[in-house]
């Protein structure tokens, strides 16, 4: 008897059975083996399969399971299946340690498609009776299963029966994934002599899917210098320069970078009074981001000394492209310049490293209105 039941199953294997599919797509039902609660047939390839919208998944449960038993469910066993993962094989009456059964578990779906599959085989001696199963659709929380990176929200996740949707802090705006929050870093234009740039957030983790660019624009004359800050975080790869997050620096015919990785790019002379700085940032990784200070250095223009009997504000060992001095003079004197007289006089380093014009002189102050001696007076008032 075991040595034609083995044949058949062998037999089997080369010419499988006819599968019967069932689709169900109802939220919830009950499923049966055929005949039941008499004893199900013989050679019965059937099986169900279960679909619920997005955003559920089916649970299923067995209220009777009697299935003839062998080992490892040669014979008759019944089958399911999520996304074409294994998830249970059982058969028989108990569990053993070749056979499992049921019992009291409850077997949930990977995502919204479930399938069952019941097989027997030539014989049923003992008239095993089969099984009754439960299935129903349940509302998945995707904002507390993070599993599946392609659920997670950025910055907040809201839950609803049959879906999820995401939104973003304020600043953020939610990318075309409706999941990613992007930041709008465009057209920012620093033209202060000195500052300071980082990425957003920093050094939190700077957002996905945006590409920021930042201008630097001084006047023609001085020369920027950038300075990145010793915590550098972008993400990088192993034998790829940079193909996913990066920054890339312009300063006219000049190009920097791309950066990225743990190492900073330390100090860049750029040799400009323009520079732009892009960053791109692709849809995955929590890289804490970049900072960097820039200075600037402009033409040096010669000291100057004093005028006699004069003063010079600020007094300093050297002076660079806009840099002012004020002259003055001690009191009783004034600055003179040709035919003009100045209280006090202003002068700028100019961007081809001279003055914009030289230092006058201190010189007496002259009376407005010249008085005439007493003796002088009286003479013109005898003679007229």
């Amino acid at each position: 008897m075991e040595l034609t039941r083995v044949i058949v199953i062998l037999a089997q294997c080369v010419w499988p059975l006819w599968t019967q599919v069932i689709h169900l797509t109802d939220m919830y039902g009950t499923i049966k083996s055929p005949n039941f609660p008499e004893s199900y047939p013989k050679e019965i390839d059937l099986q169900w399969n279960i679909t619920v919208p997005d955003g559920y998944q089916i649970r299923l449960y067995f209220m009777h399971f009697d299935m003839e038993p062998s080992y490892l469910c040669e014979y008759d066993y019944l089958k399911v299946y999520s996304d074409s993962e294994e998830l249970a094989v059982f058969c028989g009456k108990e569990n053993t340690d070749t056979e499992q059964v049921p019992a009291d578990n409850v077997i949930t779906s990977l995502r919204n498609v479930l399938s069952v599959a019941f097989r027997s085989d030539f014989s049923n001696e003992e008239r095993y009776s089969g099984f009754e199963a439960h299935f129903s659709a349940v509302d998945v929380d995707e904002c507390r299963d993070r599993n599946d990176e392609d659920l997670v929200c950025d910055h907040f996740c809201h839950n609803y029966i049959g879906g999820f949707y995401c939104s973003c802090r304020c600043g953020f705006l939610l990318h075309s994934d409706n999941r990613t929050c992007k930041v709008e870093c465009n057209e920012s234009v620093y033209t202060e002599r000195s500052g300071e740039i980082t990425s957003a957030d920093f050094p939190k983790p700077y957002p996905k899917s945006s590409d920021c660019t930042y201008r630097i624009e001084l006047e023609e004359g001085f020369q920027i210098t950038l300075e990145f800050d010793d915590t550098f975080d972008i993400e990088d790869h192993p034998e790829v320069t940079c193909p996913y997050d990066f920054i890339k620096i312009n300063a006219g015919d000049k190009d920097f970078g791309p950066f990225c990785g743990e190492q900073s790019p330390g100090k860049i002379q750029t040799g400009r009074n323009i520079v732009n700085i892009l960053f791109h940032s692709d849809s995955t990784g929590e890289n804490l981001g970049w900072k960097l200070t820039y200075t600037s250095t402009g033409s040096e223009c010669s000291p100057l000394a004093a005028p006699l009997n004069g003063h010079l504000e600020p007094l300093q060992s050297n002076y660079i492209f806009k840099d002012h001095i004020t002259l003055t003079c001690d009191p009783g004197y004034s600055l003179r310049q040709g035919d003009k007289e100045f209280e006090y006089y202003q002068i700028e380093c100019q961007r081809d490293g001279k003055w914009s014009s030289d230092v006058p002189l201190c010189k007496k102050k002259e009376s407005q209105r010249r008085h005439r001696s007493l003796p002088s007076i009286l003479t013109n008032q005898i003679l007229s």
